[in-house]
């Protein structure tokens, strides 16, 4: 069976998700016969290559509210997210752009190293609260999963698997995704 999931690495309910579709992979008795394909979505395609004003600030700014009010909101999806045992502060993070990334994940999945890359890229931005547009954060995340470094640096110093990280988001269009995890 072929499972693809559309989803962003900076998109929390994407690492939730993933979790808990874990969880329900162990419980399922075909669980060998099932291929995930980790499909490329940006949250926000604008957005900045550096590090952005606190994830409390940015959703206060969007949606209105207070800072406070956003931080309690945050706070209540650090709790679900520790429910399926990851360890989040929303509030400390600032987004980013996640084009790059998306770019590794379709060299790691060359290598059939996609999943643990998507894993490495989700745990560096809310685990470790790491800036995830940084190309000094991504290359060695993905590297530490068995992606050639040269390979890597190839990737971050050119446009390559730019077109196939636009026709993933294009066939989720088609699809009628309009947000993530899908």
């Amino acid at each position: 069976m072929q499972v693809e999931i559309w989803s962003d690495v900076v998109c929390p309910w994407c690492y939730i998700g993933k979790r808990r579709f874990e969880q329900a992979l162990e419980r399922f008795d075909h669980a060998t016969e099932v291929q995930v394909t980790w499909r490329s979505f940006e949250l926000n395609p604008q957005a900045a290559f550096r590090p952005g004003r606190p994830m409390a600030e940015q959703l206060a700014a969007k949606y209105g509210g207070t800072v406070d009010d956003a931080r309690r909101r945050l706070h209540e999806m650090d709790e679900l997210a520790a429910s399926v045992g990851l360890d989040f502060d929303l509030a400390a993070t600032t987004g980013g752009n996640t084009f790059d990334a998306h770019r590794l994940l379709h060299l790691a999945r060359r290598h059939g190293l996609g999943a643990a890359a998507k894993e490495a890229l989700l745990h560096a931005y809310f685990v470790e609260r790491l800036p995830i547009a940084d190309p000094e954060v991504l290359a060695p995340a993905v590297e530490a999963c068995g992606v050639p470094r040269d390979e890597i640096d190839e990737v971050l110093g050119s446009d390559r698997y730019a077109e196939e990280v636009r026709a993933e988001e294009a066939e989720a269009a088609e699809l009628g995704a309009t947000g993530v995890p899908f």
